[in-house]
């Protein structure tokens, strides 16, 4: 949610800075009307649309595949090579970062609709007190003892301090955007602006669409009266103004100045609409971007490696020819498919890694692992580490690591792990519904503290642990 949301907002400030730099000083006012308009919508909706023909069309060496993650219920298959732990329990009462932006979020939400709510309740009572008349396209309300002047949809006000010339100059700058139906796209961000309190783009989008209408109107009714009594109306004298977002207003103070500059503007070239044409390549990078967040790796084939992959293709031929394929074959082929660390055990050679990473069945392990300060019997030191593990992962768990999740309930993790022939816990792997508390899980078994290793035959020997861990969210 948050990666689309950033999404949004990025997508708008490109539009709005190519508004600003190539079509805000046009005179195409419909076009420009168009322009934000769609760049709005384009801007919601590009982030959902991922075009799978064009993710075809990207060559695979300019591909970037992130990693998969296991989503599942934390479930472990044990068999007799492995120790299965008692299970470890945690919970956690504390208040989700999520919760907290949830919150913080849908607050937002109800002080916008608030004052969303009181504007409307303002122009209820403006309707209210003013004296209507109906028209064929329009209603007129004449307002008492105010020279405040605005349009909102088919409704028309103005006040009646307003002089007999004021007030016929604004009923056509007003009939002008009754019958482009203006107010529909200033409650289209006034919409916007509720869902996305918090996008500062938006206020400008509606700011710039405000600008525009005024513009168009001033334009339109220019052409039928003289611009010099038009001129003459909008400096007489500071008029007052309505204070809400989703009406067109006649007189505004910020506005004045530029729509003078741009009544005095000659008409653009027909020739400079061919500007619009430059939204398209940023049009295609968004696409490109949205469409390629989760690809398939790149297969680069290079002559450094084309004799790599002469063998690897001779020995799927050799294991498609002989079947069943040992558990040794099996190991072996997992180790050369292995991503080789910095920090890695180097091996002279695939037996070498077989032999050392061996794991005994732990049925037939003479001695098992110890945990420090474990004692007694094999069935005595198997209950002490499972107590001694118990207690380590419950005080070093992260109870806090659900804040920024969104989780809820009893958490399933489960963890394997391996004791190895030095003692050290290693080759942790954890699965569960939330790769932040597989990440968590890894963590914490990691640091355990190194054992005795398990025994055979008087050799140490690689040990197999599993270890499930429950999670409890308090709600």
């Amino acid at each position: 949610m948050i990666h689309y949301i950033v999404q949004v907002v990025v997508f708008q400030f490109l539009f709005w800075i190519c508004y600003e730099l190539f079509f805000k000083k046009e005179t195409f006012f419909i076009l420009n009307r168009g322009y934000l308009l769609i760049a709005s919508v384009l801007s919601l909706v590009l982030p959902l649309l991922p075009i799978n023909w064009l993710q075809q069309q990207i060559p695979a060496q300019f591909q970037i595949a992130l990693p998969s993650i296991f989503i599942g219920d934390g479930g472990s298959v044990v068999n007799d090579n492995v120790q299965l732990l008692d299970e470890v329990v945690i919970t956690s009462s504390s208040i989700g970062f999520t919760e907290i932006i949830t919150s913080i979020y849908l607050i937002g939400i109800v002080v916008a609709l608030f004052f969303f709510g009181r504007k409307w309740r303002e122009l209820n009572e403006l309707r209210k007190q003013g004296i209507k008349t109906r028209h064929s396209n329009y209603s007129l309300f004449v307002l008492p003892n105010t020279d405040v002047a605005f349009s909102f949809f088919r409704q028309i006000y103005m006040g009646d301090q307003l002089s007999e010339q004021q007030q016929q100059l604004i009923l056509e700058h007003e009939r002008i955007h009754v019958d482009h139906k203006h107010s529909y796209d200033l409650m289209f961000y006034e919409l916007l602006r509720i869902v996305f309190w918090f996008n500062p783009m938006v206020y400008i989008l509606q700011h710039q669409m405000k600008a525009l209408h005024e513009y168009t109107a001033d334009r339109i009714v220019s052409k039928e009266v003289s611009r010099t009594a038009y001129y003459e109306q909008l400096l007489t004298q500071l008029f007052q103004t309505s204070n809400l977002s989703f009406t067109n207003t006649f007189f505004t103070h910020s506005f004045i100045k530029n729509r003078i500059i741009m009544l005095q503007k000659t008409n653009s070239k027909k020739l400079k609409q061919f500007k619009y044409i430059l939204i398209l390549p940023l049009l295609a990078a968004m696409l490109t971007y949205t469409s390629c967040s989760n690809e398939n790796s790149p297969e680069v084939t290079t002559e450094a490696n084309s004799e790599v992959m002469q063998k690897i293709n001779e020995l799927a031929d050799a294991i498609m020819k002989k079947g069943n394929i040992s558990d040794d074959e099996v190991r072996a082929l997992k180790f050369l498919a292995t991503e080789a660390k910095e920090g890695d055990r180097i091996y002279t050679s695939v037996q070498e890694y077989l032999d050392e990473t061996e794991e005994v069945p732990f049925s037939v392990i003479q001695q098992v692992p110890t945990y420090p300060g474990c004692t007694g019997s094999n069935e005595e030191m198997k209950i002490c580490m499972s107590k001694e593990i118990t207690a380590f992962v419950g005080d070093n768990f992260n109870t806090k690591v659900d804040s920024g999740l969104d989780l809820s309930g009893k958490q399933r993790i489960s963890v394997q792990f391996k004791i190895d022939r030095t003692g050290m816990v290693t080759d942790v792997k954890a699965r569960a519904a939330s790769p932040g508390l597989q990440e968590e899980a890894i963590r914490v078994i990691s640091s355990l503290p190194q054992m005795k290793p398990g025994l055979k035959e008087g050799k140490a020997v690689n040990v197999l642990y599993s270890l499930p861990i429950v999670f409890e969210i308090s709600e």
